[in-house]
């Protein structure tokens, strides 16, 4: 009886991930330094698709118009679903912009 539990157990832990994802240890991407400061910046805000995001981040761009003024923000869709890649936007920020909020709402 007792060996037939340890292989019901067995099975369970046995999946397989349908959509593919890699199953190895995955090192991390550190986060970009922080800013010392937000002032005068150009912070993107970067809705990824998921529901009431877009509306959040509106929020968040008028929390910094009103109460730091010198913040110029960027309200944007990123292209796809949310776990797409939008590499042009990606590009665009690192040019143009000092940080990024990439976001979901909900």
């Amino acid at each position: 009886m007792a060996q037939n539990a340890a292989q019901a157990t067995s099975a369970l832990r046995e999946v397989l991930d349908p959509r593919g994802q890699p199953t190895a240890t995955i090192e991390p991407t550190p986060l970009a330094p922080r800013l010392d400061t937000i002032q005068g910046k150009t912070i993107y805000l970067v809705d990824v698709g998921f529901g009431g995001g877009y509306e959040f981040l509106e929020e968040a761009a008028a929390w910094l118009r009103d109460n730091i003024p010198s913040v110029k923000t960027e309200l944007r869709h990123k292209k796809g679903n949310m776990f797409m890649s939008d590499p042009d936007l990606y590009a665009e920020i690192k040019q143009k912009g000092h940080a990024a909020i990439i976001g979901v709402g909900g």
